[in-house]
């Protein structure tokens, strides 16, 4: 009864106010199911966008609007949030960002160890050597610079991102496996702190991988602590999912509590079936952790296979120095047998993926040579038996011929953890992966389900087929949860005063078609999507806009509402 009286009131005074002289809405979404984000039940109302933000959320109204669009049976809630995205490179060849903007994603966080600034000369230059089917210029160095032109070259999300914990330590030591001493560390602080006074949403870290696996705690917790002074979150791809799971979360736990900073963990799992059953005591650190006061959060993906490159199958010391140095390290007899051992044996001290998977749950999706792409979606165990090696040789050679580490999708998760993780009240949600199109330079790779499918995957399977969640509750967590863990400010809300990022989809229909075979489908059941008040999904097809911009984090020293 009270909230009706205030909506009452509020439509009341809006409508003297439009009375008094004021001009009409862009646009009014009416007769639609309203979910604002918050968590809070839905309700029957309406939504106005005058400029680039949201001027009117509440029961229907007759007031005026340039553009009406009638929602019924369909669900309006706040633009989602990507916590992870690789989508810089996809929207520098095509800025529409189809295949997310066609799920409702409207913010994309960049960021997972690498990112794409500061860079210096050297940087640069391996950043051009390894192009091949796309080619660019790289003309800025900084992180803050990197966004702009992103935003400046046309993009239909909005764009945001972590300075990467690897990009740093690049940038001062090259890629030794090495502590910096007391100046290096230094002059990567000084990195960080540049980055945060640009905007980063704070520090993100990936440590199973080379050479940000060569990163000790103390050094993430030296660069964290600067994060801190500026309100921004330590995030990280940490240093075991795997046999050392419970391990790693400790050390994230440490680099929260030492550092000051809220913390979360990247796409959270057990992987590989002998860890399957940790997720519970994962879990319970984590609840511990929060219930001790600290800001403990992870993010996910929907499906039980992951996607990252060869490079995860061997240990990281042959890595050092970059490919150069390791593809002529695997050229070493010598040291291709002790490789192959290292691959084969059981251990704690590095994150060995093909083991955890096994070479007939690894399906190969990328590579940078021609002359290997007709091996593009087949079984690496098939590839081995068709080369008449074993699968850990074929990986070795695979690298050697590609010149890169091969994308590869590894098999490695439980579907009872997936829904138990789905559950979770501070977990949200990322693609891990780019935001593409079924045509032109994308489909000379065959990516991950995810990339297409994600979040319509959530909202279809999980919430409307499973029950796994209710509909409002898989909504807080795409976009009130992400946005409040990030310190954005005036996003993730269907609330007067925030930016108009808006979704109308059916959650009915909502379905993900995307499969390891066929990846290259778009999602179905989102009607509309606006960006920044820009309607750039109309009736489930692009409309070309791109007023997507760089969303700055809450260091920023800029402060001007973006």
């Amino acid at each position: 009864m009270k909230m009706k009286k205030v909506w009452a009131l509020a439509l009341l005074l809006t409508v003297l106010f439009t009375a008094c002289g004021e001009d009409e809405y862009d646009v009014l979404i009416h007769n639609a199911m309203i979910y604002d984000g918050t968590g809070a039940a839905p309700f029957s109302g309406s939504v106005a966008i005058k400029g680039d933000r949201i001027a009117w959320v509440g029961p229907d109204t007759t007031l005026p609007a340039k553009t009406r669009i009638d929602a019924a049976g369909q669900a309006v809630a706040p633009g989602f949030i990507n916590m992870l995205s690789w989508a810089p490179r996809a929207l520098m060849m095509d800025g529409r960002s189809q295949s997310d903007i066609r799920q409702g994603m409207t913010l994309e966080i960049f960021g997972e160890g690498w990112s794409d600034g500061p860079l210096n000369d050297a940087m640069k230059e391996e950043m051009r050597s390894n192009q091949k089917d796309f080619r660019f210029d790289v003309s800025w160095t900084t992180l803050g610079e990197f966004l702009e032109h992103l935003e400046q070259r046309g993009v239909s999300p909005n764009i945001a991102s972590f300075v990467g914990a690897t990009t740093v330590r690049i940038h001062v030591l090259g890629e030794e496996d090495r502590a910096p001493d007391a100046a290096e560390l230094e002059k990567m602080r000084g990195l960080v702190r540049q980055a945060m006074e640009e905007g980063a949403m704070g520090l993100a870290s990936a440590l199973i991988y080379a050479p940000g696996f060569y990163a000790g705690t103390d050094e993430l917790i030296a660069l964290a602590k600067v994060v801190a002074e500026y309100g921004g979150m330590y995030i990280s791809h940490m240093r075991s999912e795997g046999n050392q799971l419970l391990q790693a979360i400790d050390e994230l736990v440490t680099i929260a509590r030492e550092a000051g900073v809220p913390a979360e963990i990247y796409h959270l799992k057990a992987a590989g079936r002998q860890n399957w059953h940790k997720l519970d005591a994962a879990i319970a650190k984590i609840e511990k952790a929060r219930a001790e006061g600290l800001r403990i959060s992870a993010d996910m993906y929907n499906y039980t296979a992951g996607a990252t490159g060869l490079d995860a199958a061997m240990p990281p010391w042959v890595q050092e120095g970059g490919y150069k140095m390791w593809k002529q390290r695997l050229q070493e007899p010598m040291t291709r047998q002790k490789v192959l051992q290292e691959m084969l044996t059981p251990t704690d001290k590095w994150e060995n993926l093909f083991l955890a998977a096994g070479a007939e749950n690894m399906i190969l999706v990328g590579f940078r040579n021609d002359s290997l792409k007709h091996l593009t979606g087949k079984r690496l165990a098939d590839v081995a038996a068709q080369r008449k090696k074993s699968p850990a040789e074929t990986i070795i050679d695979l690298v050697v011929e590609d010149g890169s580490r091969v994308e590869t999708v590894y098999f490695l998760m439980s579907e009872d953890n997936v829904k138990k993780q789905i559950a979770l009240p501070w977990i949200s949600f990322c693609s891990d992966a780019g935001s593409l199109a079924p045509e032109g330079l994308f489909l000379k790779r065959q990516p991950h389900p995810r990339a297409y499918g994600n979040f319509a995957r959530l909202l279809g399977k999980y919430v409307r087929d499973e029950k796994v969640i209710p509909l409002q509750e898989a909504i807080r967590k795409l976009t009130s949860l992400p946005a409040d863990n990030l310190g954005i400010r005036d996003r993730g809300r269907l609330q007067v005063g925030h930016f108009a990022d808006i979704v109308v989809f059916d959650p009915a229909t909502i379905q993900d078609h995307a499969t390891y075979d066929q990846p290259h489908q778009y999602a179905t059941g989102v009607q509309h999507v606006f960006v920044n008040g820009v309607q750039v999904l109309r009736d489930g097809e692009h409309t070309d806009a791109r007023p997507g911009r760089f969303v700055r984090g809450p260091g920023w020293v800029g402060h001007s509402g973006k």
